[in-house]
C-alpha cells in the first residue's frame, strides 16, 4: 500500500488549487500548500485565487497565481479559460463550495477533480468533481482541507504559514506601534454582522489593557461602513488613547501589525486567522458560530466561547445535537459575551508571555 502510494505521489507533476476565497479560508488553506510543497517538492502548483486574497500571499515562493476577478463577472471567467487553455494538470483540487468555483473549475483540465465528500459538499459541489475526499465529522476547517493531501497519499500535516511580509510592511507597523509597549490589536468587525461584538465591550476591553496592563491599543480593520461605524462609535466612548488604522492598512501593513502585536481581539473574521498565521494569540470571540470549527487555530485555550448557550436557547439542544456548523444569526447573540470574559483571556495571555 506504501508502494502504491508513493508511486501514485510521483506521478503528480502539476497541481491546480482551486480556493478564491475568503481571507480566512486563504490562512486555512496555507498548510495544506505548505504540506503538498514538502511532500512534492518537484510538483508544480498552480493557485487559482480571488483578487483581493491573492494581495496577501502573491509573494509566496513556488506557487503560480491565477487571479479570478470576481468585479469583472463574466469577464473574469474569460480571462482565467485563457490562462489555462491547452494546458493539463494531474489533479484538482477544488476546494471551494461555491457555483462560482465549480463554473471555474470545469476550465481546468485535469483527469481528477477532487472535492469534498457529499456529505459536505454544499452548493452541488460534487457534481463537478471525480474523486472526493474522506467524510470526516465534525472537523475545524483546517482538518478539513487537510483531506485533500491525505486523498493524494500524504499523511504529514504541516501546520505552517510563513506568509512574506515585506520590510516596508514592517516598518509601516513599527511606524505605528509602540516599541516601549506590549500592543493589543483589536478587530471589531466581521463582514457577517451577526458575528460582531458590541462597541461598549471592545471599549471596557481597550480601557482594560491599558489600566491593568499598559498597552498599546489599536483598532484596525478594512474601509467598510460597518468597520468604520465601529472606529467612530469606539472613539467617540473611549477614555483612553487608541490607534486607529481601520481603513488605512493593506493587507500586507495588517498582517504586519498583527505579527508585532502582543495580543488580538476578533470575531470570527479574516484578521483573526491572519493572527494565527503569524503566530500572535487571539481571543476569538464566539457565540453565533461553533469555535471547535470556525476558531483560530492555534488558540484554542485563549477563545471566548459562548456558542453552547446559544445553540441551546435557540434550538433547545446540545451542540452534538445540531448539524455540524449550524450558526446562531439573532441579533444580540454576541452579547452573550461578557467584558470579564474578555479580559481574563487577555489576563492569560499576559501571563504566558511574562508580561
Amino acid at each position: 500500500m506504501a508502494d502504491k502510494k508513493k508511486t501514485a505521489q510521483t506521478a503528480i507533476q502539476n497541481i491546480c488549487l482551486l480556493r478564491l476565497s475568503a481571507v480566512g479560508d486563504i490562512c486555512h488553506t496555507l498548510p495544506v500548500v505548505r504540506t503538498l510543497q514538502a511532500a512534492l517538492p518537484r510538483a508544480r502548483i498552480t493557485w487559482i485565487i480571488g483578487k483581493t486574497e491573492y494581495s496577501l500571499v502573491s509573494d509566496m515562493a513556488n506557487i503560480e497565481f491565477i487571479i479570478f476577478d470576481k468585479s469583472k463577472k463574466w469577464r473574469a471567467y474569460q480571462a482565467v479559460r485563457q490562462q489555462l487553455a491547452g494546458r493539463r494538470f494531474d489533479v484538482l483540487l477544488h476546494m471551494q463550495m461555491s457555483l462560482r468555483a465549480s463554473m471555474i473549475s470545469l476550465l481546468v483540465n485535469s483527469p481528477r477533480k477532487l472535492g469534498f465528500d457529499k456529505q459536505r459538499a454544499k452548493d452541488l459541489q460534487w457534481l463537478f468533481t471525480n474523486e472526493r475526499i474522506e467524510y470526516k465529522p465534525r472537523q475545524h476547517v483546517i482538518d478539513s482541507f487537510f483531506g485533500f493531501t491525505e486523498a493524494l497519499g500524504i499523511s504529514e500535516h504541516l501546520y505552517q504559514w510563513d506568509i512574506p511580509i515585506p520590510e516596508s510592511d514592517r516598518a509601516f507597523a513599527a511606524q505605528h506601534l509602540s516599541a516601549s509597549q506590549p500592543v493589543l490589536v483589536i478587530s471589531p468587525c466581521s463582514s457577517m454582522a451577526y458575528r460582531n461584538w458590541n462597541t461598549a465591550g471592545y471599549v471596557a476591553v481597550a480601557e482594560y489593557a491599558v489600566a491593568k496592563h499598559g498597552m498599546q491599543v489599536v483598532l484596525t480593520g478594512g474601509p467598510s461602513a460597518i468597520e468604520k461605524q465601529y472606529a467612530e462609535a469606539i472613539r467617540q466612548q473611549v477614555q483612553v488613547p487608541v490607534t486607529d488604522l481601520i481603513g488605512q492598512t493593506s493587507l500586507k501593513q495588517l498582517l504586519a501589525v498583527l505579527s508585532a502585536a502582543t495580543a488580538i481581539v476578533a470575531p470570527d473574521a479574516g484578521p483573526a486567522h491572519m493572527g494565527t498565521a503569524v503566530g500572535t494569540p487571539v481571543i476569538g470571540l464566539y457565540a453565533t458560530t461553533n469555535p471547535d470549527r470556525a476558531r483560530p487555530y492555534l488558540s484554542a485555550e485563549f477563545t471566548v466561547n459562548r456558542y453552547a448557550e446559544a445553540i441551546r436557547d435557540k434550538f433547545g439542544k446540545a451542540v452534538d445535537e445540531v448539524p455540524w456548523g449550524t450558526r446562531v444569526r439573532e441579533a444580540g447573540t454576541m452579547d452573550r459575551i461578557t467584558v470579564a470574559d474578555v479580559t481574563g483571556k487577555l489576563d492569560q495571555i499576559m501571563e504566558w508571555a511574562n508580561l
